[in-house]
């Protein structure tokens, strides 16, 4: 009797790029194997094969998941070639909108990553890049959309926008993203946007920096600050808001903006003290103290990407094949998502590195993470 998660059960809505009958391994079997492999902490399929073919591990996955045959290392690829890569994520989003539920006041941020291996293989014309978008406070991976390099990323990031559900949700993106059409788009989709202010909006940033930088005029805006210390590292972050905004120039030509933000940034460490400010844009009234915890949000899908890296190796990853390469991307963010759930809902302190160890070591214990979901 196989045993079944909600994401398992999404499985099932898998679509392939050419007609499978599935006789000796399903495509749905062949994605658990590798899911459940890189929960145990197993960065490529090479490692998982070995992993499926132990008389253990087949023992497991016959019992608890009703999986009868191992799949050669060769063909395990080549049913992860025939999975339609936006049809897996399909699955992942799905999954993750039914955990979040009615919770709509939450901050999703996006951002890219370019897999750096890729680069290197005559096969990939540029380097893939993929936009992922993580709900910041649950650590959950939401959805992703490819491009093949960087500089394709913002219309990328709109085709990803327009495909969710997000209604109610705070966007927070890098200064990339502060285009006026992304502003609206987002306004369409019932959401709000808390976008970063660089140079590529030049006289925005300008006229934000002018009136921030203004000693009188902050005595009117709201303010709070906070301070961390850490192994001999100190950060002062201290944040300004603000709604009086009629003089800014271009107001109208963005989408519902109401507020203006700003964060000022000193880290001292090693007698050396260094300070720079943040500009923000804002579709919603947040109070400074607000604005410090939203903005923050930004770094969790910069943190999703460090895990990639350091838990599977993402950027080594020699596989030629762009369906692969798209798939593990979204089975490794299964992975992740899964431990982040199990840690949220036991309040496991270990780091996500013990517990995938501790699923290497005795496979069963990947039932009890599998099954907190």
């Amino acid at each position: 009797m196989s045993r079944e998660t909600k994401i398992f059960e999404y499985l099932d809505e898998i679509e392939t790029t050419q007609e499978y009958n599935g006789y000796f391994c399903s495509v749905k079997e062949a994605l658990l194997i590798v899911i459940i492999g890189s929960l145990c902490g197993l960065r490529n399929v090479n490692q998982i094969h070995q992993w499926a073919v132990n008389s253990r591990t087949k023992e497991f996955l016959r019992d608890n998941f009703g999986i009868a045959n191992i799949p050669c290392y060769y063909w395990l690829l080549s049913l992860l070639k025939l999975v339609k890569p936006e049809s897996l994520n399909n699955c992942l989003e799905k999954w993750v909108y039914s955990l979040v539920g009615e919770n709509k006041n939450l901050t999703l941020a996006i951002d890219g990553k370019t897999i750096r291996s890729t680069s290197k293989m005559h096969k990939y014309n540029k380097p893939l890049h993929i936009v992922s978008a993580q709900i910041s406070q649950l650590g959950l991976t939401f959805s992703s959309e490819t491009t093949e390099d960087k500089s394709n990323e913002i219309p990328a990031v709109r085709e990803l926008i327009s495909g969710l559900k997000i209604d109610g949700m705070l966007i927070t993106a890098d200064a990339m993203h502060c285009q006026k059409e992304t502003a609206k788009l987002i306004i369409d989709k019932k959401a709000d946007y808390l976008l970063n202010v660089k140079d590529n909006q030049g006289i925005l940033k300008s006229e934000i920096e002018s009136y921030v930088q203004d000693s009188d005029l902050q005595k009117f805006m709201d303010k709070a600050e906070t301070l961390e210390k850490n192994s001999g590292r100190i950060e002062k972050r201290v944040a300004f808001t603000t709604n009086k905004i009629d003089w800014l120039f271009g107001k109208a030509d963005w989408a519902n903006l109401c507020s203006i933000g700003a964060i000022n940034r000193q880290v001292t460490y090693k007698k050396t003290t260094t300070n720079e400010w943040h500009y923000y844009i804002l579709s919603r009234n947040l109070t400074a103290k607000e604005l410090l915890v939203h903005a923050r949000c930004e770094w969790s899908v910069e943190t999703m990407h460090w895990l990639l890296d350091v838990h599977f190796g993402e950027d080594f990853c020699r596989v030629v094949d762009r369906n692969i390469q798209q798939n593990l991307n979204s089975i490794h963010k299964i992975a992740l998502n899964t431990l982040k759930l199990f840690k949220t809902n036991t309040k496991d302190k270990r780091p996500l590195s013990k517990i995938m160890f501790a699923c290497l070591l005795d496979i069963d214990f990947s039932i009890s993470i599998l099954g907190n979901l």
